[in-house]
């Protein structure tokens, strides 16, 4: 049996762009997903702690060291900049290896989105 389980999580950005005109999507900046282990494309959820607002959509990397957290097309009506979201992903994993694995967790800097060393 294969169950859902916490993969990486960017803990507590702020939204720096939102772009309705755009296909979709969420971009942030490269060295955040580098440091959550977030690859381009991958599945994410969304969770805005200024409206409870939630929601699923996979990621293409911005520029790095920029701090650039930006919710495009649809996703761009469920926060506004300067909204705090958390970023998550997940990953399929057999119950052995849930139990013994280790999902990487991310603290940036709030006020820069960058991360903090």
């Amino acid at each position: 049996m294969l169950i859902q389980r916490l993969k990486s999580k960017i803990h507590r950005v702020t939204v720096t762009e939102a772009n309705l005109n755009y296909v979709g999507s969420i971009t942030i900046d490269e060295d955040l997903m580098n440091a959550a282990g977030i690859v381009e494309g991958e599945k994410v959820q969304i969770v805005n702690n200024n409206n409870g607002e939630r929601l699923e959509t996979y990621v293409i990397p911005g520029r790095r060291g920029s701090g650039c957290i930006c919710l495009n097309g649809a996703a761009a009506r469920k926060a506004a900049v300067g909204d705090v979201v958390i970023i998550i992903s997940y990953g399929l994993m057999d119950l052995d290896e849930a139990r013994s694995f280790s999902p990487k967790v991310v603290f940036p800097d709030e006020k820069t989105n960058r991360l903090v060393k």
